[in-house]
């Protein structure tokens, strides 16, 4: 897989220019002589993108090389004015991290930056076709993941690009929304017949700038079959870059794929190359947040909660965060630490937080339990009541319909006005049964 990625700096990666080509009014707003390779213009490195860069590859468990450097890489498109990307080649920023995965670990080969390109726009001027460029995007800094052929099954890639996703929203270094394009998909696919030793096959197939994770597994899926097909033929899938057509779930040809000496890479020659201390890294290492693994113990732990609650709450930051932030405003109030996690995690989750504070929904958590609160006494008395009345189905549940239990616990909550803690009434009640 490699998967690009546009850092929320502010400002481009070689220049000043404004870094928000989505929301621009006009095209060509956020241009100057660098990002539109005028003669004279000289390329600055963005330092935050670096930061940011090594902050990603140290998120992916990846080694962090104290020796880096910048590349040209050669190729004429019209979205790229100067007839070459300053990225990166041989020397990235990171390389060799790991995703651990339930469907398969993923390794990553490498986490290298690069400038983007501009955006081509099809239009009609004049009642003829036209293509024009909106270099807006153009130098923003984009950071690109590549993994190790690791992955075997579309399920698979998108149960890591979620994950990928997922921390890549947590570490705030971009909003990494496929819709806005800050996001981009690109599978490489080649099929080995017989048992997978490791050599890949002397082909691959490139389908390009996917927005989804489902269109990432069925563009997967579809170039699996159409390989297979093709080998059982005796016929070579051809090596090149394809399209994802969402009516169809199916991919197109668009060009033949390059190899790497085809780029004619070579030393950026306005960049000195970069030479970290093991200090800078460890500094960077620092500013890490609590990532989604770590968070996900961390749930299990404290909170006790149920697996597929945690991984509900921690899906965002910002959820994870709201959660915790109920839980110790409940804590605080020593009349209610009878309220347990769970109980604020399902109010979250049975609800959308975003129409309210953390305080808000506290309130109403607080205001039911209040609601709910009576004298275990009373409780006990009105089980007794209720089991002496319900005979029959009292004895229904003694023979093994345990579904029975939930009309009992309904006729004791009768009994109290509504009022009384559910798993109380059922302690309760199964006493008074059992005993």
């Amino acid at each position: 897989m490699e998967i690009h990625v546009e850092l929320a700096t502010k400002s481009k990666l070689f220049c000043g220019c404004k870094n928000d080509p989505f929301n621009a009014e006009k095209p060509n707003i956020y241009t100057c002589p660098v990002c539109l390779a005028m003669p004279g213009g000289l390329p600055v490195p963005n330092r935050k993108a670096v930061q940011w860069t090594i902050k990603l590859g140290l998120a992916l468990g990846c080694e962090i090389p104290l020796f880096s450097k910048f590349d040209r890489k050669h190729y004429f498109y019209p979205d790229l004015p100067k007839g070459y990307q300053i990225s990166q080649y041989d020397q990235p920023f990171a390389k060799n991290g790991l995703v651990t995965l339930p469907e398969g670990n993923v390794r990553i080969q490498r986490v290298h930056l690069e400038e983007d390109t501009g955006k081509l726009l099809h239009s009609t001027v004049d009642s003829k076709k036209v293509t024009l460029v909106d270099f807006n995007r153009g130098g923003v800094p984009l950071v690109e993941i590549v993994t190790e052929p690791d992955i075997h099954s579309g399920d698979q890639a998108k149960a890591f690009l979620k994950k990928l996703h997922q921390i890549i929203r947590y570490l705030e270094i971009s909003g990494a929304d496929m819709e806005k394009g800050t996001m981009r998909l690109e599978p490489n696919i080649s099929v080995v017949q017989g048992k997978f030793t490791g050599i890949l096959p002397e082909y691959k197939v490139e389908v390009k700038n996917i927005n989804s994770f489902n269109f990432v597994k069925r563009a997967i899926d579809y170039e699996i079959e159409r390989h297979i097909d093709l080998l059982s033929k005796g016929e070579i899938p051809k090596q090149e870059t394809r399209g994802y057509v969402q009516s169809t779930s199916s991919t197109i040809s668009q060009r033949s794929k390059e190899n790497a000496e085809d780029y004619r890479y070579f030393p950026e020659p306005d960049i000195p190359p970069f030479r970290f201390t093991e200090d800078e890294i460890n500094n960077i290492k620092k500013q890490l947040p609590e990532l989604p693994d770590e968070k996900r113990k961390r749930f299990k732990n404290l909170y006790m909660l149920k697996d597929t609650e945690i991984d509900l709450l921690i899906e965002s930051k910002d959820r994870a965060n709201f959660f915790e932030h109920c839980v110790k405003l409940i804590a605080s109030d020593g009349k209610f630490n009878n309220i347990s996690p769970e109980t604020v995690a399902k109010n979250i989750l049975n609800k959308s937080q975003n129409t309210q504070s953390p305080q808000e929904l506290v309130r109403k958590i607080l205001s039911k339990a209040d609601d709910n609160a009576i004298n275990r006494s009373e409780i006990e008395l009105a089980c007794k009541a209720v089991i002496n009345e319900q005979i029959k189905a009292v004895e229904d549940y003694r023979k093994g319909k345990v579904t029975v239990l939930m009309f009992l616990v309904g006729q004791v909550k009768k009994k109290l006005q509504g009022k009384g803690d559910p798993k109380i009434i059922e302690e309760e009640l199964l006493k008074g049964i059992q005993g």
